[in-house]
């Protein structure tokens, strides 16, 4: 046997056979003569291939446009622009997150998640629109952006989260439109409500007719398993926000901010109908974000929907309490600007704000009180080219979310009565 030669030998294969194979050709550019273009043909066997497919996807930069309101009455007019204020709210993804949670980007590379890339991004994305008011959450290179601002006319302030956190939450506003008449904030772990912080800001408008209004900056808790704890935080917010209208005369609000919570969630129902039976939801799923998991579990109705004392202290401020009020009337700004079906889901919302490697999905909002009217949001980008771009950052976008903006009108302007607390002091204008 050891003799013998293999049966796919060319020695033993019939003559048709060996006429059947093709033969192996090196292939070569041909000679050419000066001036003409060499032409080597391809093999109809092989797939073609283009090296730059990889690259102009990951190249790709989303256009994204405004749509305007379909209520005639909030027509851009020369008489109602001074009483117009764009806003925008930006989880700008902190640097320290971004290299302590590779997990989340590990198919972004190295050198687009590194900050020194990320900040020109961030800032141009801030400064491209002309927005008044600049809400940002997550972050933590605080005096980057400071530096930039102030050159474009805005004045800053920065509130970071208590603990061991390095980042935190930023308001900018344009000095020569804005007023800064009182600023206030929450530390949630006075509260017994982990690190987060919220700001809340009472601005008013330089021009010759005067408008106030109550500006709040949130960044809810992440954490996925303590749905507790971010409804503790939002009710927390709501109170404060309130008293602050009332104080100054019941003046409008508007709250920016990355919720954490999808428009599915229980929170979201708080904060668009002004009240919550909590009992009515598995506390484990009350921010929507794992709500896919539910049906993984084939629980018994009291264990799926049983509150501990502490956790509805946490959500309610009550050990017994399972319902939840405000008295804002608010509603979303997305949602009050019809959209299309690439872009919004059907709540009305976006279909995404943020895109990393666990989810894909809406967590942002900009959300306005009565005395106040979105004219406008600058729409989002489409699932489609999301995926296409395979995850955020990139290099065109500078964090894991997409920035939100929207503009407003004040409403029955004249009827808004310009009086302050009787107790308070209007102050200057302040960067910290």
């Amino acid at each position: 046997m050891g003799c013998e030669t293999s049966w796919l030998s060319s020695a033993h294969l019939p003559l048709a056979a060996l006429a059947l194979r093709r033969p192996y050709r090196r292939w070569r550019l041909p000679v050419c003569s000066a001036g003409e273009t060499p032409y080597a043909p391809v093999p109809k066997d092989r797939r073609w291939y283009n090296p730059e497919r990889r690259r102009r996807l990951y190249n790709l930069k989303p256009v994204r446009r405004w749509i305007e309101a379909e209520d005639l009455s909030l027509s851009d007019s020369t008489d109602s622009r001074n009483d117009r204020f764009v806003l925008v709210s930006y989880n700008i993804l902190a640097d320290k997150n971004a290299s302590h949670h590779r997990d989340l980007y590990w198919k972004i590379p190295f050198d687009v998640m590194k900050w020194d890339s990320r900040k020109g991004l961030i800032f141009q994305e801030i400064c491209r629109w002309n927005a008044d008011i600049v809400c940002l959450q997550a972050i933590d290179r605080y005096e980057d952006i400071l530096m930039n601002m102030k050159k474009k006319g805005y004045a800053g302030s920065y509130k970071g989260r208590t603990g061991l956190a390095k980042d935190g939450c930023a308001i900018f506003w344009k000095v020569k439109r804005f007023r800064l008449l009182e600023e206030d904030y929450i530390e949630f772990s006075a509260f017994g409500l982990r690190d987060n912080v919220a700001q809340l800001f009472v601005f008013e408008k330089r021009e010759a007719d005067p408008r106030r209004l109550v500006v709040g900056n949130i960044h809810v808790l992440f954490n996925p398993k303590r749905g507790d704890i971010k409804l503790g935080q939002v009710r927390l917010l709501l109170s404060k926000v309130n008293a602050l209208s009332e104080k100054w005369d019941n003046i409008p609000v508007v709250l920016a901010g990355d919720f954490n919570s999808t428009p599915e969630s229980a929170i979201y129902e708080f904060l668009s109908t002004s009240e919550l039976d909590i009992a009515a939801h598995d506390r484990r799923y009350i921010f929507g974000q794992d709500r896919c998991e539910f049906a993984l579990y084939d629980l018994p109705s009291f264990l799926k929907f049983h509150w501990t004392d502490e956790e509805l202290k946490n959500a309610t401020g009550q050990s017994k309490c399972t319902k939840l009020e405000h008295p804002l009337k608010l509603h979303s700004a997305y949602a009050s600007v019809k959209g299309n079906a690439r872009t919004r889901g059907r709540h009305g919302e976006p279909l995404a704000t943020t895109y990393h490697s666990k989810f894909l999905g809406t967590v942002d909002y900009i959300w306005y009180s009565t005395g106040l009217a979105c004219t406008r949001v600058l729409d989002t980008i489409s699932i489609d080219i999301l995926r296409k771009l395979g995850g955020l950052p990139s290099k065109e976008m500078g964090s894991d979310h997409i920035a939100l903006l929207s503009e407003f009108i004040f409403k029955e302007c004249r009827d808004l009565e310009l009086q302050g607390p009787a107790n308070s002091s209007t102050e200057e204008d302040t960067t910290h």
